[in-house]
């Protein structure tokens, strides 16, 4: 079959009923049908508008289908038919409509795509709160949820959208007049639905989404004739973010800028560096990306080692009309070595404008470094710069005092070598001082004329020059390294901790405590509390906790003491609150963590969160499918009801109402059978109301067996007294040991399973039983047809009935009833294969009665 060219969908869409959809799009089939395009009426509905129903005269129309459904006669698309007659173009009119039962499909929509997929052109109709992802929108404005909806994909998949617009005012009159709605609904339309306010969002809605499809189609017009300048069609403000402080002024005044004019977009855009080691603390890059969602904008995140150029791009690549970037914080001298991001960006942006915005953060960020309380100890750093202060004038004694010939090359290698011992011991600033001392010291001791600070050959001087620069690289390079591998060792600390807790929230009985109980080792922390509220103004209450072991005292029995309370019982730096979410926050105590920890804590505090959650889920599951099951036992239970409970009262009413209205003139052989059948369908009666109290007590969960030794062999025979003479054969030993049970329940059992085998498997079923280590092991044996594999677990669920069991032999309870007691006896029933066919139920008994 040779491929069909696929149909071209045109689609008329307005903003509410009555702007002009339909006719607009019936004008458009008669201008084509006058140029001798084939154009067909498919389905269109004119709603009793005159004008509308005008605009049909001269047009062919293919006849609908009609069906009959609850009494009421409906017509619709006739899709057969549409494709039979295959035109160049057919008109769909409401494309979000449901159809009448019996199509092809449940949608309209969905039949226009085999339209389209058969080569026909389609012109179609549809409201702007139809669309799928405006539903909820369209619901918040109007108060009226759209029932019919199409998805998005399938109208922005059209070849041609066109926007019939028209001011809300002049809907109005339109409506009015009565060119919409009928006389009688005008004054209900006009105050509810067609408000003013009501149609003015809506209208905006229409243009708005119209916009997207038509930046939709003019991106993909620049993509494919390789248009890479920017065509600013409309405000588009992309925002580079750093994650430093002064995001957030810059993420405001984006939004401002996109906000002056309709359908601006603000785009925030992070650059992580390749090499990793330079980043924003994350927890400030979560917080800006939820202020850059609470300003309406999106998250965009570049790798890249160029950051001007990774800003620059995705700045052309969404056509965009303005990039805002913050006044460096880098010094004056940073300025001066590098020219930064700004000035590349300014330098290269060409048509975009580029908007530099000033923050109380601006400059001198090089030099204001956080305290690195976690890399160097006090101890460490006193060492370092007593060798910055104290080594480069020891060893210029040692020097001078060692040799008389001309030692400035070896000064200087072993101040470079000192400088660099100090930059490992103590960092960046320690080490600059000693190179500073070191090239002083070479210059007045070593360099020519010595003793003053003269230098007298150029190569000296290079030499003292070179000494400082390769001294203050090397210093830098090795602070960095020391940082990065003191950062990586954090990091690697904090990744081993996320797993342990990650791996504790898994399993376990407690697997929030188990969390918390690895963060507080991790963090070397006295206790860890996590605490939850159920709403902003609630108290607070402890959900998990994880406490060390304290002598003389039981963990967590401060805690105890008052709901929410920090345990203490020694001094600390106090609790340290960490918020998680809104409603759950983690309460610290044993030290004050530096805020990396904090991080950590509030990382773990979301598998917390998840772990609650998770809980919360399983649990409101398992209600649910309770109350499911038990939605469905009394669905089963009322159809149950309906015809096993009325078969035998009928036919006991039946042998009543014979009996007494002919009395003696029944022969005295029709009496006795007439009262055997009513005593046989009173005692059926009974069976089924029994088992229906036993499986209501069970689903309640008030069967509470009343344990005793008994004997088996006594129960056995008990619960075979209804069951017909010689159906079953019986082997107990009579020195079986005593089974600790209750005597009723087990019985009841026995009774249920052996009837079941005996109606269904046929005479002559087999009742043993046996001790097999710590239990004892009744078996039911019948040679039946046997149950297959895959329906042995139905057989014990209540209301269920195999092929064997027809209609009229009981409610499909009896299997239930006896699982639901062997089970409260603390014993098991199974169903198994009998050899050679049938089925054997194997019921277990614990000897010490299970849970006794």
């Amino acid at each position: 079959m040779d491929d069909v060219r696929r149909g071209r969908l045109r689609v008329y869409l307005g903003a509410a009923p009555g702007v002009g959809k339909t006719y607009a799009m019936l004008d458009e089939a008669r201008r084509r049908a006058e140029r001798g395009t084939d154009v067909v009426v498919a389905l269109v509905e004119t709603h009793g508008r005159a004008g509308t129903a005008a605009l049909l005269d001269g047009l062919e129309v293919v006849p609908r289908r009609t069906v009959e459904h609850r009494g009421t006669t409906l017509t619709d698309l006739d899709v057969d038919a549409v494709l039979a007659r295959h035109p160049e173009i057919a008109l769909v009119d409401e494309l979000a409509h449901t159809n009448a039962p019996g199509g092809r499909h449940a949608k309209r929509w969905e039949d226009v795509e085999d339209l389209l997929a058969a080569g026909i052109d389609v012109v179609t109709t549809v409201n702007v709160q139809h669309l799928e992802s405006l539903n909820d929108v369209a619901r918040a404005i109007t108060g009226v949820r759209q029932q019919e909806t199409v998805p998005d994909a399938v109208v922005r998949r059209a070849d041609q959208i066109e926007l019939v617009d028209m001011s809300p005012e002049a809907l109005r009159r339109r409506l009015a007049h009565g060119n919409v709605y009928a006389a009688e609904t005008v004054d209900a339309a006009l105050t509810q639905y067609f408000r003013v306010g009501n149609l003015t969002a809506l209208r905006e809605l229409a243009l708005l989404w119209t916009a997207d499809r038509v930046d939709d189609a003019l991106e993909a017009y620049r993509t494919a004739h390789g248009i890479s300048d920017p065509w600013p069609a409309r405000e588009r403000v992309v925002v580079a973010v750093t994650g430093g402080p002064e995001t957030e002024t810059l993420l405001r005044r984006g939004a401002r800028i996109a906000a002056q004019s309709a359908g601006g977009q603000l785009l925030a855009v992070h650059v992580l560096r390749g090499d990793g080691l330079r980043g924003a603390p994350p927890d400030a890059l979560a917080r800006q990306r939820l202020l850059v969602e609470q300003l309406g904008g999106t998250w965009h995140t570049v790798v890249a080692d160029d950051v001007a150029a990774a800003v620059l791009e995705v700045a052309r690549g969404v056509n965009a009309s303005r990039i805002v970037l913050g006044v460096t914080r880098r010094s004056r001298l940073a300025q001066a070595l590098s020219p930064g991001v700004g000035t590349e960006v300014i330098r290269d942006a060409g048509d975009i404008d580029v908007l530099v915005v000033t923050h109380p953060h601006a400059g001198g960020r090089r030099f204001r470094r956080p305290p690195r309380r976690g890399t160097l100890t006090g101890r460490r750093r006193l060492l370092g710069w007593g060798l910055a202060v104290a080594g480069p004038p020891a060893l210029a004694l040692a020097l001078d005092a060692a040799t008389t010939w001309d030692t400035l090359s070896i000064a200087l290698m072993l101040f470079l070598a000192l400088t660099v011992g100090v930059a490992l011991v103590a960092g960046l600033v320690p080490a600059l001082v000693a190179a500073a001392l070191g090239g002083a010291l070479s210059n007045v001791l070593f360099a020519p004329p010595v003793g003053t600070w003269n230098i007298t050959e150029p190569r000296n001087a290079l030499a003292i020059v070179v000494l400082v620069a390769v001294a203050v690289g090397v210093s830098a390079v090795v602070d960095l390294a020391a940082r990065r591998t003191a950062e990586a060792a954090r990091a690697r600390a904090e990744a081993d901790t996320l797993a342990a807790t990650a791996a504790a929230s898994l399993g376990g009985e407690d697997p929030a405590g188990a969390a918390l109980e690895a963060l507080r080792e991790a963090l070397r922390l006295r206790d860890v509390v996590a605490q939850r509220r159920a709403a902003p103004a609630a108290p607070w209450v402890d959900v998990a906790t994880a406490h060390a072991p304290a002598a003389g005292a039981a963990p967590g029995a401060a805690l105890d003491a008052a709901p929410g309370a920090v345990p203490r019982d020694g001094p600390d730096d106090g609790p340290t609150e960490v918020p998680v979410t809104d409603a759950l926050r983690l309460v610290l105590t044993g030290r004050t963590p530096p805020p990396h920890e904090v991080r950590l804590a509030r990382a773990v505090g979301l598998q917390v969160e998840a772990v609650l959650e998770r809980d919360a889920l399983r649990v409101e599951a398992g209600t649910a499918r309770a109350e499911r099951e038990r939605g469905a036992m009394r669905t089963a239970l009322l159809a149950a009801v309906s015809h096993d409970l009325r078969t035998p009262l009928a036919a006991i009413k039946a042998s009543v109402s014979a009996l007494r209205s002919l009395g003696d003139a029944i022969p005295a052989d029709e009496r006795t059978a007439l009262l055997g059948d009513a005593e046989h369908n009173a005692d059926r009666l009974q069976h089924l109301v029994d088992d229906l109290l036993d499986m209501s007590r069970l689903d309640a969960g008030v069967v509470v067996p009343r344990r005793a030794p008994v004997a088996l062999d006594e129960v056995v025979p008990a619960a075979l007294a209804g069951v017909p003479e010689g159906a079953v054969d019986v082997d107990v030993p009579e020195d079986l040991p005593l089974v600790t049970v209750d005597a009723a329940l087990l019985e009841r059992a026995l009774a249920n399973v052996v009837e079941n085998a005996v109606r269904y498997g046929g005479a002559p079923v087999r009742v043993s039983a046996g001790q097999v280590d710590d239990v004892v092991v009744v078996r039911v044996v019948d040679h039946g047809p046997g149950v297959p594999d895959d329906r042995k677990a139905a057989m014990f669920t209540a209301f269920q009935r195999l092929d064997d069991a027809p209609r009229g032999h009981g409610l499909g309870l009896g299997l239930a009833v006896a699982r639901g007691f062997v089970t409260a006896d603390g014993g098991t029933l199974d169903a198994e294969d009998t050899p050679g066919g049938g089925l054997t139920m194997v019921l277990t008994i614990p000897l010490d009665g299970g849970g006794a």
